[in-house]
């Protein structure tokens, strides 16, 4: 099996990374729209990815912290109340936030393939849509397949850090076990993580020279 790196492993490399080394072209200054829809994309994900792979960072953050199924607690008995009590409830709720945290370091250079590889067919539209054109872009580009590749990491994490008394009042109380539990989780921390990315779109686009990133001040200011 091969072992996936560390947070420590992947906040070195997001922090050492440099962004996205491009052939020359013949447009601004060398480079083209193209160029700079995958600049923008790659440093938002990587200020995303930096800021949820921190300890509580899907819990303590107010766009990507993810609630339990919508199913747990529905079957209105004495297990059902007990797992649904606020204690018991917090409790899930931190362990399904940790285990998006192991799922957010899996997606890291999957998502940084998918920039690398990606078809983008109107630059310019991108550019000049709205504050997440980029972010929304992407997200339909790669479909489920983020989702897929995170679940194997978010199963294991909830696997090994689940206690079994609450392993067992999943499935007693509303037939919720760790795989479909696992499974909601993915799907939500997707949806969180491009939430993210979105939002470091958002803020480059608002101050594209903070960014000190000649490419994206040239396309976001001045290619405008």
């Amino acid at each position: 099996m091969t072992q996936q790196p560390n947070r420590r492993q992947i906040l070195t490399l997001l922090a050492s990374a440099p962004l996205l080394a491009l052939p020359a072209c013949s447009s601004m200054g060398g480079w083209t729209m193209t160029d700079a829809v995958r600049e923008l994309l790659s440093l938002s994900s990587q200020r995303a990815i930096a800021t949820l792979v921190q300890p509580g960072g899907f819990y303590d953050d107010q766009i990507a912290r993810i609630d339990l199924p919508t199913q747990l607690g529905n079957s209105g008995n004495i297990l059902s109340r007990l797992l649904t009590s606020s204690l018991a409830k917090d409790r899930l709720t931190r362990e399904v936030n940790s285990a998006a945290e192991r799922g957010a370091e899996r997606a890291a250079p999957i998502i940084a393939d998918a920039i690398r590889t990606i078809s983008i067919t109107d630059a310019v539209a991108i550019l000049r849509g709205g504050p997440t054109a980029a972010t929304q872009f992407l997200q339909n580009a790669m479909g489920r397949s983020l989702i897929s590749s995170i679940f194997p990491s978010i199963s294991d994490a909830l696997d090994i850090a689940r206690n079994p008394v609450v392993s067992e009042l999943l499935r007693a109380s509303s037939g919720v076990n760790i795989s479909a539990l696992a499974d909601d989780v993915s799907t939500k921390a997707n949806d969180a993580i491009f939430r993210a990315i979105g939002r470091e779109e958002t803020n480059i686009r608002a101050n594209p020279r903070a960014t000190n990133d000649p490419l994206l001040i040239g396309a976001l200011v001045l290619g405008q």
